[in-house]
């Protein structure tokens, strides 16, 4: 089990009864918040009974899959006292986790933002050529020359 993942389930296990996040909160906390896919793709494969996997739902309140079993997962959030429609979860600002979100805005010891806070920067590719493409006039960044004359 990779660091991640045990980060994930140990924030998942977290969510109170009645309770959800999203996938982008789970995410977050954990440190990642671009993996809102890994997230759910860590929650499908999970069939630990300790991790409440259904209380985990995607942006907006709708409710996400459930390893195929979407059914399932409207009926054990409705147990918990959640309002569920056929693919909702209504009052869902109320029903958030709030939790979840905030800890994702931690900052570390040297008072440095946390990765998600920090601003996303374009990564400009180099100019130059590179030692192989000198040859076929190819400049790096992912730019073909015979592309960009066909336009």
């Amino acid at each position: 089990m990779s660091d991640f993942t045990a980060r994930v389930l140990s924030i998942v296990r977290r969510i109170p009864v009645g309770r959800v996040a999203t996938y982008g909160d789970v995410a977050a906390a954990a440190g990642s918040p671009r993996a809102s896919r890994a997230v759910g793709n860590i929650m499908r494969e999970c069939a630990r009974r300790d991790v409440p996997c259904h209380r985990v739902v995607a942006a907006a309140g709708r409710l996400g899959g459930y390893g195929g079993n979407v059914e399932l997962k409207r009926a054990l959030l409705r147990a918990e006292g959640l309002t569920v429609t056929r693919t909702t979860i209504r009052d869902f600002g109320e029903r958030r986790w709030p939790s979840v979100a905030k800890e994702g805005k931690k900052r570390s010891q040297s008072g440095e933002p946390a990765p998600s806070e920090r601003p996303n920067r374009r990564v400009e590719p180099s100019r130059g050529l590179s030692r192989a493409s000198k040859n076929t006039g190819e400049s790096r960044g992912n730019v073909n020359p015979a592309w960009l004359r066909l336009r």
